[in-house]
């Protein structure tokens, strides 16, 4: 049986749209509002606070990668949590499209 392409937008859905790509960007946004209302409190005390450092750390070392310096590299960020939720997304497929096509033949591979 002969694959059929996909095309972009469907091929990110296919790897970003399952639970374990979804969880991961629910931390990252979760994390990312943290860092974002610590700095909006911290601003208003005057104290410095490295919560958006974490932001960072939860998208290293996709982020890292990302030239930029100043308040342009949180661009980072985003590009980060996408890129990693897409390669989570494709080994979740991996791993469940394997273990289906396994089971359907009567052969384990446990």
């Amino acid at each position: 049986m002969a694959k059929t392409s996909r095309s972009l937008p469907q091929s990110l859905r296919h790897y970003l749209v399952n639970p374990l790509a979804l969880g991961y960007l629910g931390i990252v946004v979760g994390v990312c509002l943290w860092a974002a209302a610590d700095a909006f409190f911290a601003s208003s005390s005057g104290d410095a606070s490295f919560a958006g450092v974490w932001a960072v750390l939860a998208t290293a070392p996709t982020s890292l990668l990302v030239p930029f310096e100043g308040p342009v590299a949180l661009v980072g960020i985003p590009i980060g949590a996408l890129v990693q939720a897409f390669a989570l997304g494709a080994m979740y497929r991996y791993a469940t499209e394997r273990r289906a096509h396994g089971t359907a033949n009567g052969v384990s591979r446990a």
